[in-house]
């Protein structure tokens, strides 16, 4: 959110579109325990560049990264269930 620039209600709408999905549920999937909050965060916001790297959060593999050559993906629609918190 800090590193972005996003309200913690547009983090967790963003979160929830992706991860929070009844396959991800149903698979008993705890894929969050694996990887830094930052991986799963940049996978969420940012597309990969040109050379089909997505930010994985870590200063050293992160290092080389134009942060703004990274397309932004879109919110989920705001009347979308995804939105569990006010802005």
């Amino acid at each position: 959110m800090e590193r972005i620039g996003l309200s913690r209600a547009e983090a967790v709408a963003r979160i929830n579109a992706s991860y929070g999905t009844r396959a991800w549920v149903s698979l008993d999937l705890q894929l969050m325990g694996h990887e830094l909050p930052e991986y799963w965060a940049y996978g969420v916001y940012c597309g990969p560049d040109e050379q089909h790297r997505v930010p994985e959060g870590s200063p050293t593999a992160d290092a080389d990264i134009d942060f703004s050559t990274h397309p932004v993906r879109p919110a989920p629609p705001k009347d979308s269930p995804f939105w569990t918190l006010h802005e």
